[in-house]
């Protein structure tokens, strides 16, 4: 149960799931959150909205995970850049042809062996449906990852790759939402809470995106 995960909590559900979308949804800090509730007469600490993100981002993101909308089965992937301790680190992301997420996935390198990870991990969602075709862009390390991917039998031996940059444009903008957020929010200091918080941002996008089946109750 949700409210459960809110028990022995200083503060009521509603307010600490309003300060955590506020911080996922729009490019406010810890510290404008805390003075946009103090407005309505709550005094909250910004570090105790940092721990509450830590928290309940990645909650927010399980709870969602069953509830999205079945993907289509042309992926457009491509990775960008995410800065964290003043190291660039990558993030994998993945959408299909209407532009609904399929997957994301943070890692330290980018090579065959982090593509490889991400799209194990994507394949197991249970709202993906096996690609027929993949679009990328020339990055060398995809072509090895799909061929390991199909020996392996987590690719269907039918599906397509195609390395043309055009067709991955509505990845590339659909990046946006993301290097926003971080961008804004000068970044993060560590990478567990990097992970964190981008999975808060991503499924955050995703409900904005309409991806949470209407009818489901999280």
């Amino acid at each position: 149960m949700m409210t459960n995960l809110f028990k022995w909590r200083k503060f009521d559900k509603d307010i600490i799931l309003l300060c955590v979308r506020w911080y996922l949804r729009y490019a406010l800090s810890y510290r404008d959150i805390t003075e946009i509730i103090l407005e309505r007469g709550i005094s909250v600490e910004h570090s105790t909205i940092y721990r509450w993100v830590q928290k309940y981002a990645p909650i927010l993101e399980e709870k969602c995970r069953n509830h999205l909308k079945i993907s289509g089965g042309s992926y457009r992937v491509d990775e960008t850049y995410i800065k964290i301790k003043g190291q660039w680190k990558f993030l994998y992301r993945a959408v299909d042809k209407t532009g609904q997420t399929i997957d994301f996935y943070l890692s330290h390198t980018r090579n065959w062996i982090a593509a490889t990870r991400f799209f194990k991990q994507a394949l197991k969602r249970p709202h993906i449906i096996p690609p027929y075709v993949i679009n990328t862009d020339k990055n060398a390390a995809y072509p090895v990852a799909i061929h390991e991917l199909q020996y392996m039998g987590y690719l269907p031996k039918s599906c397509k790759l195609r390395q043309v940059k055009y067709l991955n444009n509505n990845i590339e903008s659909d990046h946006r939402f993301v290097k926003r957020q971080c961008h804004h929010k000068q970044w993060f200091r560590a990478y567990h809470s990097a992970q964190k918080t981008i999975s808060g941002y991503e499924i955050i996008h995703m409900i904005k995106k309409g991806q949470i089946n209407r009818y489901s109750r999280i």
